[in-house]
């Protein structure tokens, strides 16, 4: 298709030509050569005049011996501009798929797939930027996806908990995939570090208590040089610093100036993140295996201490051979190595240390930030690949424009007006290519928080008039969504209830350790799993008396029995049969054929098993029926604390789907 003919003054890098209507900002088009046959070229802006349209053009290339190389000759004037065709522009910019292509998604406008080298992202390093909601977290994904396909090792910092949806498939963008030619998929070899008292799920995180002098005084807070001498002189002896040496060392020494720095030791021993028995790396880097660091709900000076500990460790033994080659994933790079101007994190040396010579080991890096502007100069500009999705701070417009090679002004522009889902990326060949992210096969963790009704719940402002007001509600929902219940149901489903259950979250301390316990208001009793709404009651043992107290406290030490047993075990006489049977009557004992044994529907002891972990969200939910509690807080905070020590309460709502089948 002829877009127009090249008129005017021409050049070896641009030309413009008279266009007619046909003609589109940022398209290929292909213009031919006489000594270098068709020579590609992209339409970087388009001026209307009176009686003309004028394109502007920026000339690519041609392929020669596999390279592609700028014509040394300008175009003549009178040349025909073509519009592209897919084929040409897949051979000049190398689009192909290969063995270690990674498939990112299409080029805008066109059918075209677009590939990055794994190879020379391992290498080159890359950076993900995009203002918050534009899609960074998506990008990332869909590029974790392709990564692990090949089999490289993953190690992901992830603040906020994102990444773990890589385990579960995408069930919601079917239809999109198919236009992007891929399935939904899981991954199974995804594992979690992080605290395990916050989540039962994720492994818990140990990193060497071996410390270095020097790794010491940098996890430290900035101290004075006499600080500096005590320190020094008390591990002079030891070859390795381990905690409780040290502090025994300091306490003889007989300078003040000691009490300080012992505190902040002791602070670091205190947080149970050290260990003989550490976490070990070769567990977290494997071949095929995403390692997650989840930092949800751990403090930033916490998790600094935990990156720095463990990237330095990892870096060395890369450079050792120690672990195979893999790829970091820094999330929120902004918050882990800030600009010098904004301050000097604990890990910020590490990261630019492996950014600036990584590549010499096989250590590949990713950084991902929605504020350019506050990452750290030397770790950006040494990601030559960059992903930029939409951009509107003028001073992260500014960092990015620094940072990027062979940008135009009039791509600079665009990257204000992106849409959600299209990206400009960079360095994949002199020109920056502007692509529609595929969808990803996983799922995404990576929402933001809507306080507004979900898919779930329909068009919020076009059902409206049909609901009354209900407000923001404090829920705690199953993790299995109402469009997730109708995919997984055999059976046809005529109608859905959601049900709100009055509830309590209780924040508890059983010794020293604190733990969330959500017990429901109509009957007083403890919920263990809210997707199948499990429950088990405390006893009210103001009920039994002292001699029935003493039956059931033996009969949990003994677990299961015979009478006879439990009269020998305990030296009570026959008269405790009748404090069995009661018991039994009560509940809390089951006879099954002459044993007596424990039953499950009392919660008796060790009530930090039967922690909560679920989170309270506020919504906006279009609900059939809200419960009315029946037990005051009062009476259940008077029940707990026989157990608990009860030290703060939030009133909530679970939410309970009641389905109907045809």
């Amino acid at each position: 298709m002829i877009l127009g003919k090249i008129f005017g003054k021409t050049t070896t890098t641009n030309f413009k030509f008279l266009a007619n209507s046909g003609a589109k900002k940022f398209e290929f088009v292909q213009v031919y050569h006489k000594e270098y046959d068709y020579v590609l070229c992209q339409i970087s802006e388009l001026e209307r005049n009176e009686d003309s349209l004028v394109g502007k053009c920026v000339v690519i290339g041609y392929m020669d011996d596999g390279l592609i190389k700028r014509p040394r000759v300008p175009f003549e004037p009178e040349m025909e501009v073509l519009k592209a065709e897919d084929e040409f522009i897949s051979k000049i910019i190398q689009l192909y798929k290969s063995k270690d292509g990674a498939y990112i998604g299409l080029l805008e406008g066109k059918s075209i797939k677009v590939y990055l080298d794994l190879k020379k992202l391992l290498t080159k390093h890359i950076a993900i930027l995009a203002k918050t909601g534009a899609g960074k977290s998506y990008a990332a994904g869909v590029l974790l996806e392709e990564i692990m396909d090949k089999k490289v090792p993953l190690v992901i910092l992830d603040p906020h908990g994102e990444y773990a949806q890589l385990k579960y498939k995408n069930v919601e963008d079917k239809k999109l995939m198919r236009k992007f030619g891929i399935e939904p998929r899981a991954y199974s070899n995804v594992r979690e570090y992080g605290d395990s008292e916050l989540d039962p799920n994720i492994i818990p995180l140990r990193l060497n208590s071996a410390l270095s002098q020097s790794e010491l005084l940098h996890l430290l807070p900035k101290m004075s040089s006499t600080q500096t001498g005590l320190l020094y002189n008390a591990a002079n002896d030891i070859s390795k610093v381990k905690f409780n040496e040290l502090l025994l060392n300091l306490e003889m020494e007989e300078n003040n100036a000691k009490f300080t720095l012992m505190n902040n030791i002791d602070y670091l021993h205190n947080l149970n993140l050290f260990s003989d028995s550490f976490t070990s790396y070769n567990e977290i880097v494997q071949s095929g295996r995403c390692s997650i660091i989840n930092f949800k709900g751990i403090t930033p000076d916490v998790q600094e201490i935990i990156a720095y500990k463990m990237l330095k460790d990892l870096f060395e033994a890369r450079k050792k051979d120690q672990v195979p080659p893999f790829f970091l994933i820094v999330e929120e790079a902004h918050n882990f190595c800030p600009e010098r101007s904004f301050g000097e994190t604990r890990c910020s040396k590490i990261i630019r240390t492996i950014a600036s010579e990584g590549r010499k080991f096989g250590l590949g890096l990713c950084v991902i930030s929605q504020r350019p502007a506050r990452i750290d100069k030397s770790v950006l500009s040494q990601c030559t690949t960059q992903i930029i999705l939409k951009i509107t701070n003028p001073n992260d417009l500014k960092a990015v424009y620094q940072s990027v090679e062979g940008i135009t002004l009039e791509a600079q522009e665009e990257i204000k007006n992106l849409p959600i889902g299209t990206a400009l990326v960079t360095g994949i060949v002199d020109m920056p290519l502007f692509v529609d992210i595929r969808p990803r096969m996983t799922k995404h963790g990576g929402h933001t928080v809507d306080i507004l009704p979900g898919a779930e719940d329909g068009d919020f402002f076009d059902k409206v008039e049909k609901f009354e007001d209900k407000g923001l509600l404090p829920v705690i929902k199953p993790k299995t969504s109402l469009k997730d219940l109708q995919l997984m149901s055999k059976r046809k489903i005529k109608s859905v209830d959601t049900v709100l259950i009055p509830a309590y979250l209780f924040l508890c301390q059983e010794k020293n350790k604190e733990f969330n316990l959500l017990v429901e208001s109509i009957h007083g009793r403890i919920v263990l799993d809210v997707e199948n709404l499990r429950v088990a009651s405390l006893p009210d043992l103001g009920k039994l008396s002292k001699q029935e107290l003493k039956t059931l406290e033996a009969a949990f030490r003994l677990k299961n029995f015979t009478l006879p047993i439990f009269i020998s075990k305990t030296g009570f006489g026959m008269g405790v049969k009748d404090h069995l049977i009661k018991l039994i009557k009560l509940g809390y004992l089951a006879n099954e054929g002459g044993t007596i044994k424990l039953t499950n529907k009392y919660v008796l002891s060790n009530l930090s098993k039967k922690a909560c972990y679920s989170k309270i969200n506020f919504s906006q939910l279009n609900y059939s029926k809200k419960l009315n509690g029946r037990i005051s807080l009062d009476n259940l905070k008077t029940k707990l604390s026989k157990f608990v020590n009860v030290m703060d309460q939030r009133e909530c709502f679970i939410v309970k789907y009641e389905i109907k089948y045809e």
